[in-house]
Parts: structure tokens; sequence; C-alpha cells
């Protein structure tokens, strides 16, 4: 079974956390012992030994300034501030609306290569037409009770996504075909979403595999989105957050994934055939 993201976030949040208790022990400290000499309250070492709070910057050095363990102080506040990132509440992402969000993504994508998208129950953002992403963006800014700048946020998509028409690019997309009836907006915005896959399909640098609901499921089941970008760096989607994995084992994991994943879609007249007859089972 394939590594909880979320999971993997906080194991990554548990060994600092395991690294500073082992510092305060060799240090022969006790928790109290420890909180008065960095000036807190005994409960927040505890806190920070089972990871239940992340240290800051700050607390790290005055943990090894405690215990005399400063040259460790730098390793550690790298190795935290990776875990932090590792896991990103949306809630924090679309503080500055959900436009700023999809903007935030442009300089990356112009340098990433090689895009591998999978997705269980949308279009990809790379291939979805303006009516579909305003309605989704916008259903995401209410369930998020945020201000809904979903028709902005969608112009945006759509403007950073013509990143597939640029050279040096390649995209490997596959869409379980549960996707093409999950309906976004009207009727006729899905329509035209789906008219947009026909043509995206068939672009060079495009290759759109449709996983046939169907298919007998001997090595996967639907996963969560996520998106793998040149080979170092994954980024899955959840309800709550969005994780962001670049150990080399987590992404040979979802890379592994994606191959059986993409080993059960169908391509090309095929992958057509069931994109036109979602169309027609709008009518």
């Amino acid at each position: 079974m394939p590594i909880s993201p979320s999971s993997s976030a906080q194991a990554a949040r548990e060994t600092v956390a395991g690294r500073l208790r082992d510092i305060r022990k060799s240090a022969g400290l006790t928790v109290t012992e420890l909180a008065d000499r960095c000036g807190w309250h005994h409960a927040k070492t505890s806190r920070v030994e089972n990871a239940r709070t992340a240290p800051s910057a700050k607390d790290i050095h005055l943990w090894c300034g405690a215990c005399d363990a400063v040259d460790q102080a730098a390793g550690l506040i790298a190795q935290s501030l990776n875990a932090e990132s590792m896991y990103s509440e949306w809630r924090h992402q679309v503080r500055s609306g959900l436009k700023q969000l999809q903007d935030s993504w442009v300089h990356f994508f112009h340098e990433t290569q090689l895009f591998r998208v999978y997705s269980a129950t949308l279009i990809p953002g790379l291939l979805q037409a303006e009516g579909y992403a305003s309605a989704l963006l916008s259903l995401i800014a209410d369930f998020r009770e945020i201000p809904d700048d979903g028709e902005a946020a969608a112009t945006a998509r759509v403007e950073r996504s013509k990143v597939i028409h640029e050279p040096g690019h390649r995209f490997v997309l596959l869409v379980e075909e549960a996707a093409l009836y999950y309906q976004l907006g009207e009727a006729e915005a899905m329509a035209a979403q789906l008219g947009q896959l026909l043509t995206a399909g068939a672009l060079p640098a495009v290759s759109l595999g449709i996983i046939p609901a169907a298919t007998p499921r001997r090595s996967h089941w639907p996963l969560e989105t996520f998106h793998v970008y040149d080979d170092t760096f994954v980024s899955v989607e959840l309800l709550s957050a969005q994780v962001n994995l670049t150990q080399p084992s987590e992404v040979a994991l979802y890379l592994k994934a994606f191959e059986e994943l993409r080993g059960m879609a169908v391509y090309g007249a095929a992958a057509r055939s069931l994109i036109v007859k979602a169309i027609e089972a709008l009518h």
C-alpha cells in the first residue's frame, strides 16, 4: 500500500522531534530543566518532543544552546523547515485568493520539462477549460469560506496552462473515466470541457490516457490526485492540504504507481471514444 502523504510529513516531523529529544537526554537534562534554560513552560518541551508542536528556528537555537549542542542547530533547522514545507494546509495557501495560488506556480511550470498527472475525479488543471475551471474554483472558494475569485482564478489557470503549447515540455496525463461524468457548472460548460479534452489530447506534447471504469483493478485502486514534476518532486492533493514530496524513495513510489496506472489506460481513438460517449451522455 502506498505511503500516506500526510503520514510521511508527520514522520519527518517526528524525526526532528526525536533528534531534539536525544540531544536533551545526551545533555543529561530533564524536560523541566531544559524548559527552564530555554525560558518556556515544560509542556512546550513535551509537545515538541512528541511532534505535536513544530519548533521555530529560535526554539531550536535555544534548545541546542541549552544542551551544548550549538553545532547541530543549523542542520536541525533545515530539517525542520523541510518537514513543515511538506505539508501545506490549503487554508494557508488560499489566504490571498485562488488567483494568487494559480499565479504562484507559473514560474515552476515553465521550468518543468516532464509533467505527469493522475486524477480520479477531475479533469487535470492543465487541460481545464475556463468555464469548468471557474465552476470548480468557485465551489472551492465556497467550501473554504473565502472570497470567491473563481472567475479571475480560472482565467489565471487557463493562462498558466498555455505551457502545454510551449516547446521543451512533455505532458503525460491520466484520468479515470468517472471524471468525465462529474459535472461542474452548466451542461454547456461541461460539454466545452470535454470538447477541449479531445483537442488537447491530439497535441504532440500531450499523452492523454483514460482509465476505463470497467478496467479490472489488479494492482491499483483510484488514488488521490497527484502530480509528478520531472523525476524529483511530487505534489499530492488532499482535502485539507497539499503534500510536497522530494524524498527519492517516495517519489519513486509515486512513479511506480503512475506507471502501473498508465498501463491500465487507453489512448488515441479508444480514449476519444470514451470522451465522446461522455459528451453524448450530457444530452
